[in-house]
């Protein structure tokens, strides 16, 4: 009857050991995947931060240029309008990356598609007064805008890139019900603007 007693209970010790064990992983893998969701989302956020930064250094030249262009006599005001206006609208519209829609994204960059359409116009146009395109200023402000443009580029490629990452991670069973549960959900790529295959937005 004692042997019989202590069987028993070795049974049930090594049924909850087992049982035990299961939970313990189970426990560690929950605690993994929600720590990884967690640095994926922060890259994504960070690397947004950086699209975030370069737009903001284009605005930030802008003054400059619309200033050098005035000192052009009978430069199109127009034009200068258009691109003080594009540039108003691209800065007022903010975006938390973490919680951004597909909506919102769009919405961002329309805007800044618009300000680069209105900047392209702009340095075309000047195109036409030599005296103004021959200074110094105007030169050194073209190439500060070339090189940002493509830092805009490089940075919306380096985000897209970390957030396939991000996206593919929230998609994959198992850790979709971890994403699930504490809601980390897909976020929206930046697209390419309807043309921009055949021509760079803003020419030098």
């Amino acid at each position: 009857m004692v042997k019989v007693k202590g069987k028993e209970l070795n049974k049930k010790q090594k049924i909850w050991t087992v049982v035990g064990t299961v939970v313990a992983i189970a426990v560690l893998w929950l605690i993994y995947s929600y720590n990884s969701l967690v640095s994926s989302s922060q890259k994504v956020e960070s690397s947004f931060g950086n699209v975030q930064s370069q737009y903001q250094r284009r605005a930030d030249l802008i003054p400059n240029l619309v200033n050098t262009v005035k000192g052009a006599a009978n430069f199109e005001q127009e034009t200068l309008s258009q691109v003080v206006e594009a540039r108003a609208k691209a800065t007022q519209i903010t975006i938390d990356p973490a919680n951004a829609t597909p909506e919102q994204l769009q919405q961002y960059q329309n805007a800044q598609g618009e300000l680069s359409q209105a900047l392209g116009k702009l340095l075309a146009i000047a195109e036409a007064y030599p005296q103004l395109t021959a200074t110094q200023s105007f030169q050194q402000l073209q190439d500060q805008l070339e090189g940002t443009e493509n830092r805009i580029q490089v940075a919306r490629s380096d985000y897209n890139t970390v957030l396939k990452s991000y996206n593919t991670k929230v998609r994959r069973f198992p850790t979709i019900v971890v994403a699930g549960v504490f809601g980390f959900d897909q976020k929206p790529y930046f697209e390419a603007a309807p043309g921009a295959e055949n021509a760079p937005a803003v020419q030098f």
